[in-house]
């Protein structure tokens, strides 16, 4: 392992904020006053219930329909959440959310017919096509297969397995799932159709959700592209499987973009209408142009070098919590891993990022580094320190063990600490964090993980 580091004296302290704790307790205290509201209303059916496991059964489905329209305001990219929890443990609200709907999905219409077998004296297998006769119940059942399917390419194995783009294309199934799952509430809600009161506030839910999901998937990215109107001015290559791209339009300073935070990039024309990715801004956005960069992992980004100048841009954001708006602490530390380097290198650009810091870069060689020159200019000019960590783990080196952190920066654990690099890695540094006893409103993460 080989080290390169750049000294100067700190700067100033900077405020606490708790714009994070503030989202964390409105998501549980919608999810705990949802699920009270839940239980009273299957205490209060529209229907009796005709025996022991069509209740079950109809108690997992009643469950099973909130936890989707919860899973849609998690994809549905809400920036008061998405800025203030970040990309990365949403992500881990989503992917343990859709754990809990495949078993419902499981659960939910085995007990439905385990419960109508036992009322028409047939057998379990027998009652599948004699359910699947009437078709909102068929719809259901496709609506399940469906996300069976996008459970299983989420799975790590399979998911190794295939390129990003496939995998997204895979999960664009959960627009036909929505649409399936809505037809079969509308004609199976037992459970929410016994009043007016509870029809309103099941229907409200849904349409939240699906309010929010298309207001900024869809609506408000269609007016901010319509109004900016991106394209593509330069396209410099950084290393041999490395290219940054910058992008210009009108008042890009109306998108208010902070350093450290990504956009969700399409290039029609260029690309498919469905390949889209989420890659960080590299450099500070100046209100005239913004640049992204990006490694040659997936099609789409090993074909940015081929992108003609003047290609139009689709953009979705800005999104993302790796931001000095998250500082609790007078000093930072800026850990990076690969072309997670971008987001690290744009905010050594933020005039907030006041105090000390210091970055570590890891990277397998010195060639590898992308933005290495770019880095060691802004380090010297703001008196930051930079250590780039080379070399291979399998070799005996171990750049984030607990002891590496402490020998590199001896007062982590009285930083904020800015992380950004792949899965592996980001939870390498995690549990090293912990083990030092960095507090978690102290830790900043944003880990290369799948995202729909």
């Amino acid at each position: 392992m080989s080290t390169t580091t750049f000294t100067a004296a700190p700067a100033a302290p900077v405020r606490r904020l708790g714009q994070a704790r503030v989202a964390y307790l409105l998501l549980w205290a919608f999810l705990l006053v949802n699920l009270v509201i839940l239980q009273v209303m299957f205490a209060h059916p529209s229907r009796p219930v005709p025996n022991t496991l069509t209740g079950i059964g109809r108690f997992l489905g009643l469950h099973l329909g909130f936890v989707m329209a919860l899973q849609l305001l998690l994809i549905g990219r809400v920036p008061f959440l998405e800025r203030r929890i970040g990309m990365d443990k949403l992500t881990n609200w989503h992917r343990w959310t859709g754990f809990v709907i495949f078993w419902l999905v499981v659960l939910h219409p085995t007990f439905v017919m385990l419960g109508y077998a036992q009322l028409d004296r047939i057998s379990f297998f027998a009652e599948i096509p004699n359910l699947a006769k009437q078709m909102p119940v068929l719809l259901g059942m496709i609506a399940a297969v469906l996300i069976g399917v996008m459970a299983f390419t989420s799975v790590r194995m399979a998911r190794r397995r295939m390129s990003y783009e496939t995998w997204h294309a895979i999960h664009l199934v959960v627009y036909v799932v929505i649409v399936l799952s809505v037809i079969h509430q509308i004609y199976e809600g037992a459970s929410f159709a016994n009043s007016d009161v509870t029809k309103a506030y099941w229907w409200g839910l849904w349409a939240f959700a699906v309010g929010s999901l298309l207001t900024n998937r869809l609506f408000v990215p269609l007016v901010r592209n319509l109004r900016h109107r991106l394209r593509v001015v330069a396209v410099v290559p950084e290393t041999d499987n490395a290219v940054s791209v910058y992008i210009a339009g009108n008042r890009l300073d109306r998108l208010r973009a902070r350093p450290g935070q990504f956009f969700w990039w399409r290039f029609p024309g260029h690309n498919s209408w469905w390949q889209v990715n989420p890659w960080s801004l590299s450099a500070a956005p100046d209100g005239r142009t913004l640049r992204l960069t990006a490694k040659a992992i997936g099609s789409t980004s090993a074909g940015l070098r081929q992108l003609p100048v003047g290609t139009r841009v689709y953009a979705e954001g800005p999104y993302g919590a790796l931001t000095t708006a998250g500082r609790t602490r007078e000093n930072t530390l800026l850990i990076a891993g690969g072309i997670g380097i971008t987001p690290i290198r744009a905010l050594l650009e933020d005039p907030e990022l006041t105090g000390d810091v210091v970055v570590l870069y890891r990277a397998r060689t010195p060639a590898d580094a992308v933005l290495i020159g770019e880095l060691r200019n802004l380090v010297q000019a703001r008196g930051a320190r930079l250590h780039l960590l080379t070399g291979r783990t399998a070799d005996g080196s171990q750049p984030f063990s607990p002891e590496s952190l402490r020998g590199l920066v001896p007062d982590i654990a009285e930083r904020d600490v800015y992380l950004c690099g792949p899965a592996a890695m980001a939870t390498t540094v995690q549990r090293s964090l912990r083990a030092l006893r960095v507090p978690a409103r102290q830790r900043h993460v944003e880990a290369f993980r799948l995202g729909v």
